[in-house]
Formats: structure tokens, C-alpha cells, sequence
């Protein structure tokens, strides 16, 4: 007996055939009462970062949902900007790896001056410590 190939064009769910069983283990292939849900990419979220900053410099002030989705976004960009900048320094030097050198550099270009200069000698702190600890 000679076996009929069996093409199937993109069909909508409720178009599908009866007759095609599963290549698996051969029972008929039925459609699913659970839709599939797409995964969102998970968002940074810096805001426990920001209260405990704004904690520790005005203690008595509270931040509106709206004031700290706000502050939320703006170090999310700012991250992203200091990032595509130091992917860009690297590749310009033609390495594959980011240095802290880079993302100093990139620190300085994106922040305006006196800003850039706290920002880098508190990154540097920072590195300090940690490599203390």
C-alpha cells in the first residue's frame, strides 16, 4: 500500500483536520484549552535603590507611584546610554570585552561635566571597597 504524503497549509485552530495524529506516539492531535502567554522580558527595577537614597539624604520626604516610576525610567535610560556607549568604545578598539576604562569614558561622555566627575570617583570608590572585601 502506497503512503499518501500529507501537506498541510498554515491553518487557524478550529481548521485543523481530524485525521492527523501526532508523529510522537500516534494519538490524534487535539487542541489546547490553555493559551500560551508571551513572556515578557524582565525590567530592572531600581526602586527599592531610589527610596533608600532618598531615605538616607531628606528622611522626612516621600515619593508619589508616579515620582518613582519616573526616577525608575531615568536610571533605566541612563544605564542603557553609559552601556551603548562602551559597546561603541570597545568596538572601536576592536575588543570584544568592555573594560571599566571604557565604561569610565563613557560615563564622561554621556554625564556633563561636574556630574561625570563625581559619578567616576564614586564608581571608583566603590570598586575600592569591593575589592576589600
Amino acid at each position: 500500500m502506497a503512503m499518501k504524503s500529507l501537506t498541510l497549509k498554515r491553518t487557524l485552530p478550529d481548521e485543523i483536520p481530524d485525521n492527523i495524529k501526532c508523529p510522537q506516539n500516534d494519538a490524534p492531535m487535539v487542541e489546547s484549552s490553555k493559551k500560551i502567554k508571551k513572556k515578557k522580558k524582565p525590567s530592572e527595577s531600581y526602586k527599592t535603590y531610589i527610596f533608600k537614597v532618598l531615605k538616607e539624604v531628606h528622611g522626612d520626604i516621600e515619593i508619589s507611584n508616579k515620582a518613582m516610576e519616573i526616577m525608575n525610567s531615568f536610571v533605566n535610560d541612563m544605564f542603557e546610554k553609559i552601556a551603548q556607549e562602551a559597546s561603541k568604545l570597545a568596538k572601536y578598539n576592536k575588543r570584544n570585552t568592555m573594560s571599566s576604562r571604557d565604561i569610565e569614558t563613557a560615563v564622561k561622555l554621556v554625564l556633563d561635566g561636574n556630574l561625570a566627575k563625581h559619578a567616576v570617583h564614586q564608581g571608583n570608590k566603590a570598586i575600592e571597597n569591593f575589592k576589600e572585601s
